[in-house]
């Protein structure tokens, strides 16, 4: 039995399931999860003693790798100060100025301690502005585990096959309307049915929230003017539109998606990056919108670690590194290099592959289709994916541990690590 194996029986006994967050489970690439011990660069150490090259990086956060000399000293230096203050403090506004200067949209940000929080803020915050109760989100988008938009969910709720959960009142899921990714008809409908009743809030639409690039079913773009659609139908019906940008954010450039595409939402959503590898989230908008927040407005928030100083000083040290030398062509460059590899590989042994890359995000999908939803995410061959996971594994490379996860690369993977990576893909498609 490896060292993994004796440290997750134990905590089997201990802790639900032997994970704290269910995709750490490995249950769905058919192996037992290894255990950490540490991280530098673009490289984890485990249990067993065993370097791989990491493409989970911590689920997105870690975009200058692990454990940056820069972010660790800037965290140590606020220790020194204390560990936390339950008070205001400067590091707050300077977090603040930073994102309001890289984002534009955000005049006015709100700290919270996770993604999940920062949703569930967003769509309570949509509906206190505008009075109405129902909110539309699309298959497969993950946001959190918020009660009203964990409906067919991605990210863990698919690994593991419960795209909805126990637990939540069905008249709670009944203000959340479900429709497909890339589907403006669908997204036409909906509004035509709320338009009907407006004057009724329990059927009139506050707020559309969306992973603008779905980054929890693997990599989804949105097709041709889809995005321009949901904005004009927002705006003509009074709902709000809620970009979750957790995941993107700060990721595929320094405006995350919005620098990608022209829409502008009225509401975004931001964590992982923007705490430097510590636990965050934050809700920013435009000023008259976030002024609905208590003390100043009636809709009520608050958390006692909100803006804690270690998390701020880590999350300031980071942007100011993305924001100051921008890694974004690099980063392309190297996604490029991963997809194009995968790609030949695949066509040279006649196996239909999908790789979807949009800067440092790929990811792999079986399918002779076009992906373009959360159904033609399940249609794709999970199987294989599988077997790509297993032989990485066992060659030194960390794909993420379910076919419904985005694979991540940092500013720390070299052109060695990119190389050898490259040549793990092409060895892992052969064996298919």
């Amino acid at each position: 039995m490896t060292r993994s194996e004796e440290l997750f029986a134990r905590a089997r006994q201990l802790i639900p399931g032997g994970v704290n967050s269910p995709v750490r489970a490995f249950r769905n690439v058919g192996r037992t999860p290894f255990h950490a011990t540490a991280a530098h660069g673009c490289r984890l150490r485990t249990a067993d003693g065993a370097e791989l090259i990491d493409y989970v990086l911590t689920w997105g956060p870690a975009i200058l790798g692990h454990n940056d000399p820069d972010v660790r000293a800037a965290v140590q230096n606020a220790a020194n100060a204390g560990l936390g203050f339950g008070t205001n403090h400067p590091a707050e506004i300077d977090f603040a100025q930073l994102i309001h200067q890289s984002l534009p949209v955000v005049e006015k940000v709100r700290l919270t301690n996770s993604g999940t929080e920062a949703t569930m803020t967003a769509i309570r915050l949509a509906r206190g502005c505008t009075r109405r109760h129902r909110i539309v989100k699309f298959s497969g988008c993950f946001h959190g585990h918020v009660d009203a938009l964990l409906v067919k969910a991605g990210s863990g709720a698919l690994t593991h096959g419960h795209p909805d959960s126990a637990g939540i009142p069905p008249a709670t899921a009944a203000d959340t309307l479900v429709l497909p990714y890339n589907d403006t008809a669908a997204l036409d409908a909906a509004f035509d049915v709320a338009e009907a009743r407006r004057d009724d809030p329990g059927h009139a639409i506050a707020a559309v929230i969306l992973e603008p690039y779905p980054g929890n079913i693997g990599l989804l773009f949105p097709q041709a003017q889809f995005l321009e659609t949901l904005r004009a139908r927002c705006t003509r019906h009074g709902a709000l539109l809620i970009f979750d940008e957790v995941m993107t954010g700060y990721r595929l450039s320094p405006r995350g998606t919005m620098g990608l595409h022209p829409v502008r939402p009225d509401l975004v959503c931001l964590g992982k990056i923007i705490g430097g590898g510590l636990p965050i989230g934050a809700i920013g908008g435009r000023a008259h919108l976030m002024d609905h927040l208590a003390p100043l407005g009636p809709v009520y928030q608050s958390g006692t670690f909100c803006g804690h100083p270690l998390t701020l000083a880590a999350g300031i040290a980071t942007l100011k590194k993305l924001l100051g030398a921008p890694p974004y062509t690099t980063l392309d460059a190297a996604g490029n290099t991963l997809a194009t590899a995968a790609r030949a590989a695949a066509a040279r042994k006649g196996i239909a592959l999908q790789v979807h890359q949009s800067g440092s995000m790929f990811a792999l999908f079986f399918n002779p289709r076009p992906v373009l939803n959360l159904e033609d995410v399940l249609a794709s061959d999970a199987t294989a994916y599988r077997r790509i996971f297993q032989h990485a594994l066992d060659h030194g490379v960390f794909l993420p541990p379910s076919p419904y996860e985005s694979a991540f690369i940092s500013t720390a993977h070299d052109a060695t690590a990119i190389a050898q990576t490259a040549d793990v893909l092409t060895s892992a498609i052969n064996t298919l």
